[in-house]
């Protein structure tokens, strides 16, 4: 087909005339009987369902609406090699054609109340049987595109497209050809099938029981491609990972998305991100049904915090004897929490702890409770993680617990966990890692 070629004149026309069909009928002598005015060059365009119809691939169900509907779930999982997506009640599915739509391409419309009809098992091998058909009785050589209705990645509405072809180039490549300014076409492909399809769709419609058209002035080649050529390889598919797929692997990767980043962009973290994850890490468990964790996104005091902390860090050292050059070297690995955009202080708070007269249990009861507050810290940064934004847990609250206290103005029973630099990695977005060997902290007994 030359471009040329798809500038001219084309005609659709509708086939009248046309019985209602039922297995074992004859497709091929039906059509030829209704329109003996087909000739060489034709596109015979003819919707699934007649040829679902004519094939047996009726099948027969309750009339009662719920189970009717029961089992049209059961057949569209059984004809379904995945499901891509889940839309309300409405499964998307790639089907055993290969072919991605809803349902599996099981229909309930224009059949009787209790049968259902499931897609051709071969349409592309029924296109060629039609073909031959009409010729067999016509003499005339037409192309056949056998279409179903689907709906479209980004777009509203449904339309026809080809699910079985034969007899015309299913795709017109541009690729190389110059356009009127100069410039070289480099991956345009047309998918000349479908756009046959569509238009067809026009004069049959889907009411007014007209299930076949002929497209008529269109120059047709045939390269021996059929409608299989315009389903996209996984590979290639722009949406590879389905609704099942992209949960499982977020679910698999999560965790390890989880790493410690020690420096940061300029870019802003946006406040809902930081209040998602700290959502987020309140589910973890805790002790008794309490709320032992708080979170303090340190802002309008935080240079006031880190300095404190940092003299209250020198001092220490200063009195363990070391030097102030060393001093000064150690201190140094404490500017993440300067260069961090955000800072997020997670704390422990005891309320609702059980007591006891014996200090084993009340020493387990402690551990508990710090466990807990270690499972939300762990939250936060997986939480994080997960939006994309980088994060580095320190412990330095922890050794500074009244500075930290003092500054912020926190009550004296909340308890230092650290301390979490937050921030978009300079070294570029978040990667999963791999897991660790667990062979030498991991033990069966």
């Amino acid at each position: 087909m030359s471009d040329h070629a798809r500038g001219g004149d084309i005609t659709v026309k509708a086939v009248t005339g046309l019985p209602e069909f039922r297995p074992g009928d004859d497709l091929a002598g039906a059509i030829a009987d209704a329109a003996p005015w087909l000739q060489d060059g034709d596109v015979l365009v003819v919707t699934s369902k007649v040829v679902s119809k004519v094939e047996g691939r009726l099948v027969t169900v309750p009339a009662d609406a719920d189970a009717r509907d029961a089992e049209r779930r059961r057949l569209v999982e059984a004809e379904a090699v995945r499901v891509v997506a889940r839309i309300n009640r409405t499964l998307i599915t790639e089907n055993k054609l290969g072919i991605v739509q809803a349902a599996s391409g099981i229909d309930a419309s224009n059949v009787a109340g209790d049968e259902l009809a499931l897609l051709p098992e071969n349409p592309d091998a029924s296109a060629l049987a039609l073909r031959k058909g009409i010729h067999a009785r016509l003499g005339v050589d037409v192309a056949v595109v056998i279409t179903d209705t689907m709906g479209r990645a980004w777009r509203v509405g449904q339309t026809d497209a080809a699910i079985g072809s034969s007899g015309l180039t299913v795709l017109h490549k541009y690729a190389g050809q110059i356009d009127r300014q100069g410039n070289e076409l480099v991956v345009t492909e047309v998918a000349v099938a479908d756009e046959i399809a569509a238009a067809a769709d026009l004069v049959k419609g889907k009411t007014g029981g007209v299930p076949v058209a002929v497209l008529r002035g269109l120059s047709v080649t045939d390269d021996g491609s059929t409608a299989a050529d315009l389903i996209r390889p996984l590979e290639q598919d722009l949406f590879r990972l389905g609704t099942e797929e992209s949960l499982a692997q977020g679910r698999s990767e999560a965790v390890l998305m989880r790493r410690s980043a020690r420096f940061y962009t300029d870019e802003p973290i946006p406040e809902d991100a930081i209040r998602k994850a700290v959502g987020v890490a309140l589910t973890a468990p805790a002790p008794h049904h309490t709320r032992p964790v708080r979170f303090v996104h340190v802002k309008e005091r935080r240079k006031e915090l880190l300095d404190a902390m940092r003299a209250q860090w020198r001092a220490d050292l200063a009195n363990d004897g070391w030097s102030a050059e060393r001093i000064d070297r150690r201190v140094r690995r404490g500017d993440l929490l300067y260069g961090a955009k955000e800072i997020i202080l997670p704390f422990l708070v005891r309320e609702g702890a059980h007591t006891y007269p014996d200090p084993q249990r009340s020493q387990a009861e402690r551990t508990m409770f710090t466990i807990a507050g270690g499972a939300a810290v762990q939250g936060l940064l997986v939480a994080l993680a997960a939006e994309g934004i980088g994060s580095c847990w320190v412990s330095s609250t922890i050794f500074c617990a009244p500075v930290v206290r003092e500054v912020l103005g926190l009550p004296a029973e909340w308890e230092p966990l650290g301390a979490v630099a937050v921030g978009y990695p300079t070294d570029g977005p978040l990667t999963p890692r791999p897991p660790r060997d667990p062979a030498d902290a991991f033990m069966e007994l």
